[in-house]
């Protein structure tokens, strides 16, 4: 596994910008701006950008399966990374484009020690632009970089400057 400092392409993945909100086994909320720079515009479409739907569906991902890691952390004393299993019915309501900024929200349904299930939304301009439920499971990793890796986002997510 590289470096995590490494330069491991040009496409970034973290498609969250600031976590806003942030209640451990409750819910969680982030921003995230869409800039023209963002990679994806470059072929998603040409002089027409777009957001690729499932992009924003990671964005919520990355959210809730933050919000589920550390209620798991908190409920059963355990360390794993979520992995989302299962997305309930998806319907985009708009198109989000360079300039935007797209609201996120988690909030916890459920948890066990195997798996946990979370409703997300985003919003545009305070609108719902679309949601859905998540459920995701549990995978041990034990790799101390990544550990350390994400309490260096989590720092940077939750600064609020």
């Amino acid at each position: 596994m590289p470096e995590l400092t490494e330069k491991r392409g040009n496409m970034r993945f973290f498609l969250i910008d600031r976590i806003t909100q942030w209640e451990i086994g409750k819910e969680a909320k982030a921003l995230k701006n869409i800039s023209l720079s963002e990679d994806f515009f470059n072929d998603h479409f040409p002089r027409r950008p777009v957001m690729p739907g499932v992009l924003i569906l990671e964005g919520m991902a990355q959210l809730a399966g933050l919000l589920v890691e550390a209620s798991l952390k908190e409920k059963f004393g355990k360390d794993a990374k979520a992995v989302v299993s299962i997305i309930e019915r998806v319907k985009f309501r708009n198109m989000v484009k360079p300039g935007d900024t797209l609201q996120y929200s988690a909030t916890l349904l459920s948890l066990n020690e195997i798996a946990g299930k979370a409703k997300v939304e985003a919003y545009l301009n305070s609108r719902l632009l679309t949601g859905s439920e998540m459920v995701f499971s549990f995978k041990q990793v034990d790799d101390p970089k990544l550990d350390e890796w994400r309490v260096k986002l989590m720092k940077m997510w939750m600064q609020n400057d």
